[in-house]
């Protein structure tokens, strides 16, 4: 058996656990936050854990609701990405007759860029808010969303600049 298969459960004296415990998981040493439910142990991959809890940087479990609402936000940052990446694939395969190579090509570039940095930068503000609310610290400041109004209000000058000189 390696250390990373199950074995039986035993208690603080090394015997073998009966009743309820073995049929379940490793019981939570105490019942506050920063500790597992019972079960929630149980098929887990230790060196994942292990993982995880590196790039965390240690700290207490936040109570699983804010960590789940991080999750949401992270998923619709996520969302917001693939819309600006659909959107500049769009812009160049669908505008061909309506703006010239240059703009479409322009805005289509800054549609994918401002898609690949608000994918990357999600990741990156998922992770310093977990580890702000494990180390029970202040939330850092939001820079996706300055990036987010920047690139987005620079596509629209573009565009409105093009509105602009088409109609004159």
């Amino acid at each position: 058996m390696t250390a990373h298969e199950e074995g039986p459960d035993t208690s603080d004296h090394g015997r073998e656990a009966s009743g309820p415990e073995k049929a379940g998981s490793e019981a939570p040493a105490a019942n506050g936050p920063g500790t597992e439910a019972a079960g929630a142990v149980a098929g887990t991959d230790r060196s994942r854990r292990g993982v995880l809890a590196r790039a965390l940087g240690g700290g207490t479990d936040p109570d699983p609701r804010f960590t789940l609402a991080n999750e949401r936000t992270f998923l619709a940052w996520i969302r917001t990405s693939l819309a600006m990446v659909a959107g500049g694939i769009a812009v160049e395969a669908f505008t061909s007759g309506l703006l010239g190579p240059e703009i479409r090509k322009t805005v289509s570039v800054l549609l994918l860029l401002l898609g690949m940095v608000t994918g990357g930068g999600s990741f990156f503000r998922w992770l310093n808010v977990e580890r702000a609310m494990r180390h029970q610290t202040p939330l850092p400041a939001p820079l996706l969303a300055p990036i987010l109004a920047a690139g987005g209000a620079l596509v629209a000058a573009v565009l409105i600049v093009f509105v602009i000189g088409r109609s004159a």
